[in-house]
């Protein structure tokens, strides 16, 4: 097995905070953007804090039950040539079919995800 290519490209603040609105401000954002473009990344990783301000709909999921789904599982949907890997532990934010999307998700949660009734 080769080993992954992997680009670290991110923004954030001196004290590590994750504020968009306060980013956005800062020198250098259309640069950022446009690196991230240019280098033409088919994934990338999202925390679920940027997912829920840029990618993921209004709302948060709520569980018919309270009972964690204490087991590993995996469902793919869709092949693709990238996707938007997403870190949503909880497994608390909304989504759209994939194929609104322009590249599918991967939704990486814990086992304390709620199950889905």
């Amino acid at each position: 097995m080769t080993k992954p290519y992997i680009i670290c490209h991110m923004m954030t603040s001196i004290d590590g905070r994750i504020d968009c609105d306060m980013t956005a401000q800062l020198q250098g954002t259309q640069e950022y953007y446009s690196t991230l473009k240019a280098i033409e990344t088919p994934t990338t990783l999202s925390g679920r804090v940027t997912a829920q301000l840029e990618l993921a709909q209004t709302g948060k999921f709520e569980s018919k039950t309270n009972e964690p789904l204490n087991k590993e599982s995996f469902n793919k949907k869709n092949d693709a040539a990238g996707y938007e890997v997403i870190v949503d532990t909880k497994g608390v934010l909304l989504w759209d079919e994939d194929y609104n999307y322009s590249k599918p998700h991967i939704i990486i949660t814990s086992e304390q995800v709620k199950k889905i009734i």
